[in-house]
C-alpha cells in the first residue's frame, strides 16, 4: 500500500523525486516531496505524531538534511521519540552523526521525569548516546570534546519554564561559535487551544 500511494504521488507531480534533497542550497532548500514522503512511510509508523505533529517532523528532518550536523544535543527527551526522528533522519539521509541525548538524573523530581522508560525509542541505537544530568551544562562539556570548527545542532524544548529557556539559549550562543538551535514547542497559543499551551 505504500509503494502504492508513493506512485500515485510521482505520478500526481509528474516526475519521479531526486533521491536526496538539494545539500548544496545557500538557502534552506530541501526536497519537500522527499522529507513529506519519509516522515509519513518512515517516521509516523515508529514515532506516531504525538508529541511532534507532522509539521514539527517536516522541520526536524529539513534541519538535519539541511545543515548535516556532525552532533546533535537535545535533552528532556523522556522516552526518545525526538532522539529516534533525528537518527532515522541520519540513517536514511546518510548522515554521519552523534547524537547526544540528555535527561536529569531519577533523583531529580520533574513532571517529564521518564523513569526506566529514558530513551527507551533509541536504546541500542548505533551513534546515540544518552546522558544523565542538566541538559545544557552536560552538552556544553560534550560539546567542548568535539573539534572546534564542529558542525552541531540543538534541539531545545521552548514550553519549558521561560527562564530556564532562556538560559538554555543564552548558554548555547555564548558557548557555541555559529550553532544551529532548533525549538519545539515555541508558538503561543491560548488556553481553549488545548495544545502547547506553555
Amino acid at each position: 500500500m505504500k509503494r502504492l500511494a508513493k506512485k500515485i504521488r510521482n505520478k500526481m507531480r509528474g516526475e519521479t523525486p531526486e533521491l536526496a534533497p538539494n545539500f548544496n542550497s545557500k538557502e534552506f532548500e530541501i526536497n519537500n516531496w522527499v522529507v513529506s514522503d519519509f516522515v509519513v512511510d518512515s517516521l509516523v509508523p515508529v514515532v506516531g505524531m504525538h508529541p511532534y505533529p507532522l509539521n514539527e517532523m517536516m522541520l526536524m528532518v529539513g534541519s538535519v538534511v539541511r545543515f548535516k550536523p556532525q552532533a546533535i544535543f537535545e535533552w528532556g527527551t523522556n522516552i526518545g521519540a525526538s532522539a529516534r526522528i533525528f537518527y532515522e533522519t541520519a540513517k536514511q539521509f546518510k548522515i554521519p552523526l552523534e547524537i547526544h541525548s540528555i535527561d536529569l538524573p531519577p533523583s531529580v523530581d520533574h513532571v517529564e521525569q521518564p523513569g526506566k522508560s529514558r530513551g527507551k525509542m533509541v536504546k541500542g541505537k548505533k551513534g546515540v548516546f544518552l546522558h544523565l544530568g542538566d541538559g545544557l551544562d552536560t552538552a556544553l562539556t560534550i560539546h567542548r570534546s568535539l573539534p572546534k570548527d564542529g558542525n552541531v545542532l540543538f534541539f531545545v524544548d521552548g514550553d519549558h519554564d521561560y527562564k530556564s529557556v532562556m538560559r538554555e539559549l543564552e548558554g548555547i550562543i555564548s558557548s557555541v561559535a555559529h550553532p544551529k538551535i532548533l525549538l519545539h514547542d515555541t508558538f503561543y497559543q491560548e488556553e481553549k487551544a488545548a495544545y502547547n499551551t506553555g
